[in-house]
């Protein structure tokens, strides 16, 4: 048996027990694949993020949900890179992160604000109609046609592909009532891991827009607050012009404010800043709730992780 240091650390907020909560083990140079997976099943929360050492970066992470391996994951980096911090194993600065989607720059703020530079952005549309994907996200179809003229459904990817499904107003939102099995048949046939339901009906004055994310494909029902799905939206809404009044361009704000989670009980923000030079970069604090050890089975044991 392995034991090993982890973490759960809430990040794109300043108070535990809200945000989202990921896994950290910043030690996992000697645990398989299936012992990370059964250490993130174990941990139950919508991913976990295994540190390794790395050739081509200052370190390697590898990320998992309950179910599965993923390429990327914005939370979980945000809240490593702040325990990271925390545990003066990094300093201020740029750092190089090996992911499963190539090498990312890692910006980290004197105050604790972690920074994450996502993959080039790809925008597509896509042709779903909207009595079905209303159906299956438990929305009133018109409430997804009243904006669908200005902003029309797509796939957009900063990392992982989101279907993108912007909606007329707040209630909407927060009243779906998703079938799961629906989204993920609607997430297969276009390529998208998740379906992210937002709309500019925002909870707080100081935010751009309030967005749920549901992503049963990968065995998370609704994830609280999502970093990945946030630079995605960015990209999209920057794709479609969506600042631009009455035909003028270059209104696309510096930085843009995402609430999410409210519908859960987990409220989290996140900054977002999208730029031509820079590409897209996730932003946000994060709090440590849980530090302790975990006992991982044998490699070869399919025994259920002991706490």
């Amino acid at each position: 048996m392995q034991t090993c240091r982890t973490l759960l650390v809430d990040a794109f907020t300043d108070e535990p027990l809200a945000g989202n909560a990921a896994g950290v083990v910043p030690d996992a140079d000697d645990l398989t694949a299936d012992q990370m997976q059964a250490i993130a099943r174990e941990l139950s929360v919508s991913e976990t993020a295994f540190f390794v050492e790395s050739e081509d970066a200052d370190r390697r992470v590898r990320f998992f949900t309950p179910t599965t391996e993923i390429d990327l994951c914005g939370h979980a980096t945000v809240a490593s890179h702040v325990h990271l911090l925390e545990d003066d194993r990094i300093e201020p600065g740029t750092h190089a992160l090996e992911t499963n989607v190539g090498v990312l720059d890692i910006e980290v703020e004197t105050d604790g604000t972690v920074w994450m530079t996502q993959d080039d952005p790809d925008v597509e549309p896509v042709d779903i109609e909207y009595e079905r994907l209303g159906a299956a996200l438990g929305i009133d179809p018109a409430a997804l046609r009243d904006v669908g003229e200005d902003l029309p459904l797509a796939v957009s990817s900063t990392g992982l592909p989101i279907l993108i499904v912007p909606v007329n107003f707040l209630e909407h939102v927060g009243g779906a009532d998703p079938d799961m099995e629906a989204i993920e048949e609607i997430g297969n046939e276009v390529g998208a891991l998740g379906v992210y339901a937002f709309t500019f009906d925002a909870i707080e004055a100081g935010s751009t827009l309030h967005g749920r994310m549901f992503a049963p494909a990968v065995g998370i029902p609704e994830d609280p607050v999502t970093g990945t799905a946030s630079g995605s939206v960015a990209a999209y809404l920057d794709a479609y012009d969506a600042f631009d009044n009455e035909g003028e361009s270059g209104n696309f704000p510096d930085e843009l404010r995402l609430e999410q989670g409210h519908f859960v009980d987990r409220p989290g923000y996140v900054r977002v800043r999208v730029d031509n030079e820079t590409g897209v970069r996730v932003g946000g604090r994060a709090t440590t709730a849980l530090d302790g050890s975990l006992v991982a089975p044998d490699a070869a044991d399919d025994d259920i992780i002991e706490c």
